[in-house]
């Protein structure tokens, strides 16, 4: 099976259990791509995810935290032959998404729920994985699960992209990260993303472990990684 042979939709209402909403409030969620535009840098960051990962035809791509659908829908305008699926435990976000999408909701697989829960019929694994805005929303020991979730289900030699608020490497990085993403997301779960502990994880799980940029914004620093499972690429 390759890309273009996607997988049928994956949904799983059961699996809703607790979640951070993307702008840590709920009834903030309809306001998530106006903020995030405006206050991340995202046409940036989200450029930079999709020139990184060369996508090509048949390639299979899972984006961990799908949102609102952004991200996936510059990946299948950048390679439409590519197999592409969005996880997302947040149904409202889903589907805004699928609405973002249109007649083309349908090109994407949507598993609506958590990563854990997702299962791929024999055949289809991904050989790219994405992620941005997940990690800093959940707790550490979360974080470290959420990645060596993504390790176990790459192909030997697969690819990971995460952009995600990380270590805040100067004064004032912390301080706008502390007066808006985290009055938003709270303290507990944020601060060992500001302190570094997400990149000591990734260099744990992954090979070549690689700072590709970072982003400076109004709300804090946004870091963008890249590693690799071990083995040979397929």
């Amino acid at each position: 099976m390759n890309g273009s042979q996607l997988v049928s939709n994956i949904i799983a209402p059961e699996d809703h259990g607790e979640f951070t909403p993307l702008l840590g409030k709920s009834f903030l969620t309809p306001l998530y791509d106006r903020a995030i535009g405006l206050f991340t840098r995202e046409h940036l960051w989200r450029q930079k995810i999709v020139e990184e990962l060369h996508l090509v035809p048949g390639d299979r791509v899972i984006d961990v935290g799908s949102g609102t659908g952004t991200l996936l829908k510059a990946l299948m305008t950048d390679c439409p032959e590519a197999g592409l699926i969005g996880v997302e435990p947040d149904p409202e976000a889903l589907a805004l998404a699928r609405r973002k999408f249109g007649a083309g909701a349908d090109l994407v697989k949507w598993h609506n729920g958590f990563l854990e829960s997702l299962e791929l019929p024999a055949g289809w694994r991904p050989n790219k994985i994405v992620s941005s805005l997940v990690l800093h929303q959940v707790p550490l020991r979360k974080k470290q699960a959420i990645l060596e979730t993504i390790e176990s289900l790459l192909v030997p030699g697969g690819t990971v992209l995460i952009a995600d608020y990380m270590k805040q490497d100067s004064p004032l990085m912390r301080s706008l990260f502390r007066a808006t993403v985290q009055s938003l997301d709270g303290v507990s779960d944020t601060q060992p993303s500001a302190d570094g502990e997400v990149e000591k994880l990734f260099a744990e799980i992954f090979t070549e472990p690689c700072l590709l940029h970072r982003f400076p914004t109004v709300t804090g620093t946004i870091s963008l990684w890249r590693g690799y499972k071990k083995g040979i690429a397929q």
